[in-house]
């Protein structure tokens, strides 16, 4: 449903473009100097005027983009710092739960026989029956 929404917004977007694009084909002389009247140096060539604004609206974008990415680089930073201690907590609780697994299958040792047996010297109980 969502590829269907998105697929709907960029035809709309896409014929609104070539609408504003078709509406707008005069020539266009752009000057960044503000205080001369005619010809300047910091005059463009004449353009259409819809690729001028096409082309300050991608520009827009992408500097709005490189602000966004340059601001959040400490939280990139943290993130990073924060998987790799996440990525090692979790080695270290395998490494735990590996343990605790072996020693829980290992067999049991029960203490040997002292030598004089569990019952004292020569193997007999208080009565002296042998066993």
């Amino acid at each position: 449903m969502r590829k269907f929404f998105t697929t709907v917004v960029m035809v709309l977007l896409g014929l609104i473009i070539v609408d504003f694009s078709l509406a707008n084909r005069h020539l266009v002389t752009v000057s960044f100097d503000p205080f001369a009247s005619g010809d300047s140096v910091f005059d463009l060539p004449p353009e259409r005027l819809f690729v001028i604004i096409l082309a300050a609206l991608i520009l827009g974008v992408l500097a709005g983009g490189t602000a966004t990415w340059f601001g959040q680089r400490h939280w990139r930073r943290a993130a990073r710092r924060h998987e790799a201690d996440a990525r090692q907590a979790r080695a270290q609780l395998a490494d735990l739960r590996a343990g605790t697994m072996a020693s829980r299958y290992e067999p049991q040792r029960l203490p040997g026989p002292s030598q004089g047996g569990f019952y004292g010297s020569g193997g007999r109980d208080k009565q002296g029956a042998t066993l």
